[in-house]
């Protein structure tokens, strides 16, 4: 999953922007309100991580403009701004989630994780399909009721497919999801982390369309 940070304090900025690489999230980090307007205007991202004090535009300016654009991503403020009336402010913007700094690693984590749920359409706390099982929240996979081991790259790239299962997703979209900014991307990167999990899981669980992308079937665990 594929998430901008928008933090223009540099020692919060950077102690984030390690935790969730840690998680496996793509993570761009901005730290001024222009350059995240900047950046939402292409759609590439899942979650936006928003602070309100930013310097060049205020962080409910950019929300209240993202979200009169219609824009997708679902958003959590980040902000030291406590008071009941910056809360419903921040929320009535179309903020998705509102946390107070200082706050609890562990808590941003969860809260993360629900939003990408809810913004996927789904409920379980796991993703499965055609006995495979990915819990997110601990990065451990079972397939067919093995434990399996999974690289994060292989991890992160099995949970955008089973996001959608049976749908196509395209390897510039896949390429989006896993990769930052400052990432550097081989030409085949995609293909050589399809090829390995169909190692592990065999050659018909993850399809390809050709020309298009790739998907996995959308049965049952």
């Amino acid at each position: 999953m594929r998430l901008l940070l928008v933090e223009d304090d540099p020692m919060i900025g950077e102690s984030l922007e390690e935790s969730l690489h840690n998680e496996n999230y793509a993570v761009d980090w901005v730290r001024d309100g222009h350059s995240a307007e900047l950046a939402l205007e292409h759609d590439l991202y899942d979650l936006v991580l928003l602070d309100l004090g930013l310097p060049g535009k205020q962080g409910l300016e950019v929300l209240t403009a993202y979200r009169k654009r219609k824009g997708p991503a679902a958003v959590l403020i980040l902000t030291a701004r406590d008071a009941p009336s910056d809360r419903v402010k921040g929320l009535d913007s179309g903020a998705d989630d509102y946390l107070i700094k200082p706050f609890d690693l562990d808590e941003l984590l969860a809260r993360i994780r629900a939003l990408l749920r809810r913004k996927s359409g789904r409920i379980q706390t796991e993703l499965s399909s055609a006995g495979l099982v990915l819990n997110p929240a601990t990065h451990e996979a079972v397939f067919r009721g093995q434990p399996l081991h999974l690289s994060a790259r292989e991890f992160g790239l099995l949970q955008v497919l089973l996001e959608t299962p049976g749908e196509v997703v395209s390897r510039a979209r896949l390429e989006e999801k896993l990769y930052g900014w400052n990432e550097e991307i081989e030409s085949n990167t995609v293909e050589v982390y399809i090829h390995m999990l169909r190692k592990k899981l065999g050659t018909d669980f993850i399809k390809n369309v050709r020309g298009v992308g790739y998907k996995v079937a959308a049965s049952p665990a």
